[in-house]
């Protein structure tokens, strides 16, 4: 603890901003009893006034409160929900109706087309600019069309 009044030209310690350490300063300005300004004696860098910094003691935390574990609902596996919808769909199949599949061929969605290898077929959705995602029993799968 000082007994002496502090005054421009004494030597303080201070946090340098350029030293990054709490080194020797001398004051170079006050406003009232407050310090302002102060110079490093060891770089000789200007800057405001930071008092020394001091170490900050870790804070016991408390435990946090653990939340209560919910087990996740598992994903429905897509190519069962692909067989549960071919399930639905295929009573309402005429196949005399189904469209032979031709990769040069214009189709709608809904549209009914039989392939050569994957059987009957149901166009579900349109994929600018050739393609086509049609179901079949096997499940989904990527064609080409027109």
């Amino acid at each position: 603890m000082r007994t002496t009044k502090l005054s421009a030209g004494n030597t303080i310690e201070a946090s340098c901003t350029r030293c990054r350490a709490t080194l020797n300063h001398t004051i170079v300005a006050m406003v009232g009893e407050r310090i302002v300004r102060v110079e490093c004696n060891t770089c000789h860098g200007v800057h405001n006034y930071r008092g020394p910094v001091e170490k900050k003691e870790k804070a016991s935390r408390q435990p946090a409160t653990k939340k209560q574990v919910v087990p996740r609902q598992p994903k429905k596996d897509p190519g069962i929900s692909d067989m549960e919808e071919w399930e639905s769909l295929s009573p309402t199949f005429d196949c005399n109706q189904a469209t032979p599949y031709d990769m040069n061929g214009k189709f709608r969605v809904n549209e009914l087309i039989n392939h050569s290898t994957f059987g009957l077929g149901i166009v579900k959705n349109i994929i600018p600019p050739k393609k086509m995602e049609v179901l079949f029993q096997l499940g989904k799968k990527l064609l080409r069309c027109q």
